[in-house]
């Protein structure tokens, strides 16, 4: 699975109006709402902010990864902010977070959830993908910076 090719400009938000970590959890989950990807948000919204409560999931490097398994999907399903800004998300390094990827998944289905989780850490260590994604202020310029990478 390649997040690139499952990007699509309705499930990206460049740049996210929200400025508090469960604001932008809440953005991203309303973004695959209007989607037409979950039926019903505050119960998404619900799962992903009790999956956070267990742990931080912001990463560093700039990059926060909320997510959660549900049986709301039926299928990896993803979302993308970015807050070029920058937003604190209780990340590992101290930093704050640039590039949010809500993913929510079947809990009968890891495969998807660990291969996304392995093309983050990839996007990681592309530090010009990376500072173009987080810096990026509309969707296609997201977009683009996949198609180039």
């Amino acid at each position: 699975m390649a997040i690139a090719e499952i990007l699509k400009r309705d499930i990206i938000k460049a740049p996210l109006e929200s400025s508090e970590k469960s604001d932008v959890i809440r953005e991203l989950v309303n973004i695959l709402h209007e989607a037409d990807l979950i039926d019903d948000s505050e119960a998404a919204f619900e799962v992903v902010a009790k999956r956070e409560e267990s742990g931080s999931t912001g990463l560093g490097m700039g990059i926060a990864v909320p997510h959660a398994k549900t049986d709301m999907v039926p299928g990896f399903t993803l979302a993308l902010g970015v807050a070029p800004e920058g937003i604190d998300f209780d990340s590992l390094d101290g930093q704050p977070a640039k590039l949010f990827f809500l993913i929510l998944v079947p809990p009968n289905q890891p495969g998807p959830h660990s291969d996304a989780l392995m093309e983050i850490a990839q996007i990681s260590m592309n530090t010009p993908l990376l500072n173009t994604l987080c810096s990026a202020e509309s969707p296609e310029e997201v977009l683009e910076a996949f198609s180039q990478s």
